[in-house]
């Protein structure tokens, strides 16, 4: 099977000749992972199954302060600590009233070059247009994540209008995904706790979903499978992920989850994509422990397909080297190893 194919497979919840996977990584890891291997080209090595074009909003270094960018929608993110995503340092709608804002135009021909060069050098990985920061992330960025939570509460109209807004915007970003083979739509957006969603599930099915659906269904008419990050506890809310058209969530994280449970209730259902803990196994266990508490993992979430193998998140600079090759080599290995 091509990498594709097996992807496409387990979506499909197909059983596979071994399980498809993806293993990202953060700055501080990548940079410790080319001194272990002594190698800047590792990470074309690793055989991961998926790539994907992705647009978050895009970010530019501002020039006259250090590690901070901007992004299209105007969001100054201070990165000065955490390199990779960062902390936004200021609210462009201060008050709940949409014409405070104007929404900047789609940065299409950008995407487009984007897209053509990811799909150029993706061999045979199933590959994917990436949304980031689609809805709820958005929302906050744009207003504060405290106010837009007593927002839902106290500005319900204000709160329903900003998300419309965000639709059009992402809508007109899917269009330009769509232009192109991608095998998959997908959506980041955190809504999840350790224990439950942010904002509870009332709002987030009164805020959340509706707009949601518009965005899968757009995928879906074409065609496209559809894909969903969430961080967190989000289970709550799996069978109107699942009404909507959801094919896969990422991140699947095993300390939040009764994993054998989840797969017997929504197995057939939906796919699972994550299940190596960034946040308890990897930087804490051997490397030995780190493989066998993966096989176990992924012997339970495996079995009948509807799986795509990977740490739950990319991967921290707290991880040991040594935990991360031995992560490498399990998922390249198989078939010699399970």
């Amino acid at each position: 099977m091509t990498k594709r194919e097996r992807v496409i497979a387990a979506l499909q919840h197909k059983q596979t000749d071994f399980i498809p996977y993806d293993i990202g990584l953060t700055q501080a890891a990548y940079e410790k992972m080319v001194k272990f291997y002594g190698n800047t080209n590792f990470g074309q090595k690793i055989g991961n199954h998926i790539i994907s074009a992705y647009y978050d909003g895009g970010t530019a270094p501002m020039p006259d302060k250090a590690d901070y960018y901007r992004d299209d929608f105007g969001v100054i993110w201070n990165r000065t600590v955490d390199k990779d995503i960062g902390v936004v340092e200021n609210i462009q709608i201060p008050e709940p009233d949409m014409s405070l804002y104007r929404f900047p135009q789609v940065p299409a021909e950008r995407m487009r070059k984007q897209c053509e060069a990811v799909l150029a050098n993706a061999g045979d990985c199933f590959t994917c247009g990436s949304l980031g920061f689609s809805l709820f992330e958005r929302a906050w960025t744009l207003v504060g994540m405290e106010n837009l939570l007593i927002y839902m509460i106290t500005d319900p109209d204000f709160v329903t209008a900003l998300m419309d807004n965000i639709v059009d915007f992402n809508l007109q970003v899917i269009d330009v995904f769509l232009e192109y083979d991608f095998d998959c739509i997908f959506f980041g957006d955190d809504w999840g706790q350790q224990s439950g969603l942010i904002m509870g599930p009332e709002m987030w099915r009164t805020f959340i979903k509706p707009p949601l659906s518009k965005m899968y269904a757009a995928a879906k008419e074409k065609g496209r499978f559809v894909m969903q990050h969430s961080c967190g506890d989000i289970q709550e809310v799996y069978p109107d992920l699942i009404e909507i058209g959801l094919d896969a969530h990422q991140t699947f994280q095993p300390e939040i989850f009764d994993i054998a449970a989840i797969k017997q209730k929504y197995g057939s259902k939906l796919s699972f994509w994550g299940g190596i803990s960034t946040q308890r196994l990897l930087p804490f266990e051997t490397p030995e422990g780190v493989v066998k508490e993966a096989k176990e993992i992924m012997a339970v979430m495996g079995k009948g397909g509807g799986f795509i193998v990977a740490p739950t998140h990319s991967v921290p600079g707290d991880v040991p080297a040594e935990n991360i090759d031995a992560l490498i080599r399990l998922f390249q290995n198989q078939k010699r190893s399970m």
